[in-house]
């Protein structure tokens, strides 16, 4: 089997894999919109605040879909968000909780998943374009 075959199924594997994992973190993302209902508000209050919150797991859709055309660039932007919002994510869990160690088991959680992504697309996009270089 030639060479370039390889570098062309592993990459194919490498973005089937890492477009499974991104959509199982986004639904995972997205389990934290379902605290918004409450009884106490209206059927339509209880909607709008359900889009509202469920607007990052629409961006990171948005990610994924760009990534799974462009991997290379959308492997970077997901990489980047996950890095870039870490430390938000974690100021925010440690004024809650003002635990260290279950803030940073929280990036674990929430950020660490969409790095890999992005590594994953990444990875893909060089092997693909390894596979069309002369052998």
């Amino acid at each position: 089997m030639p060479a370039f075959i390889h570098y062309s199924r592993t990459a194919h594997v490498i973005r089937l894999i890492a477009g499974i994992m991104c959509l199982m973190a986004i639904l995972f993302i997205s389990l934290f919109a379902f605290d918004v209902f409450d009884p106490a508000l209206s059927v339509l209050q209880q909607i709008q605040a359900f889009l509202l919150h469920m607007i990052p797991s629409f961006l990171l859709l948005a990610m994924l879909i760009f990534a799974w055309k462009k991997a290379l660039t959308g492997g970077i932007v997901i990489l980047l968000t996950g890095l870039l919002l870490s430390p938000f994510v974690f100021t925010h869990n440690y004024q809650m909780n003002h635990n260290v160690w279950m803030s940073l088991g929280i990036i674990v959680l929430i950020n660490l998943p969409f790095v890999l992504v992005g590594a994953l697309f990444i990875v893909s996009a060089y092997l693909q374009h390894k596979s069309h270089l002369p052998v």
